[in-house]
C-alpha cells in the first residue's frame, strides 16, 4: 500500500511496519502489531536528517487509516504515538481502553513514562 508524502516520497506498509524510503537511501519506520482487534504502535524511527518534517506524523496517520478500515483500536506504545494523541485530542476515539479514557494529564504522564522506558532501552 502507498500513501503520498510529497517530494516523491510515500508511506508504504507491510503486515508489521509502515515505512518511508528517502532519496538518500535511508528509511523512517513505524513498527506495529495487530492482535485481538488492536493495533499496537511499537516503535517509531526517523533518520536524524529527516526529523522535524512531519514524516512520523504521516506514518501514524496512515496507521490510523489502516486501523480504522480494519475496525481496530490503537494501543500507543512508542512515545511518538502517545505524543500524537496528546497533540490531536480529536483522534483519541481511535484509542483502545484504558488510553481513550485518559485525560490530558494522565496521557502526559504516560508519554513521560514511555520516553523514559525508551531512553533506558537505548542505554542498555
Amino acid at each position: 500500500m502507498v500513501f503520498a508524502l510529497g517530494e516523491g516520497l510515500e508511506v508504504k506498509y507491510t503486515s508489521q511496519v509502515f515505512y518511508v524510503k528517502f532519496n538518500d537511501g535511508s528509511k523512517a519506520f513505524l513498527k506495529y502489531s495487530v492482535e485481538g482487534g488492536k493495533m499496537t504502535l511499537i516503535e517509531t524511527y526517523t533518520p536524524e536528517q529527516h526529523r522535524g518534517k512531519g514524516v512520523a506524523r504521516l506514518m501514524i496517520e496512515k496507521a490510523l487509516e489502516v486501523a480504522s478500515r480494519g475496525g481496530l483500536k490503537i494501543v500507543p506504545l512508542c512515545s511518538y504515538s502517545v505524543y500524537y494523541f496528546l497533540k490531536n485530542p480529536s483522534m483519541r476515539s481511535m484509542l483502545a481502553e484504558p488510553y481513550n479514557s485518559m485525560g490530558d494529564e494522565e496521557l502526559k504522564r504516560y508519554y513521560e513514562e514511555r520516553l523514559q522506558a525508551e531512553k533506558a532501552k537505548k542505554s542498555e
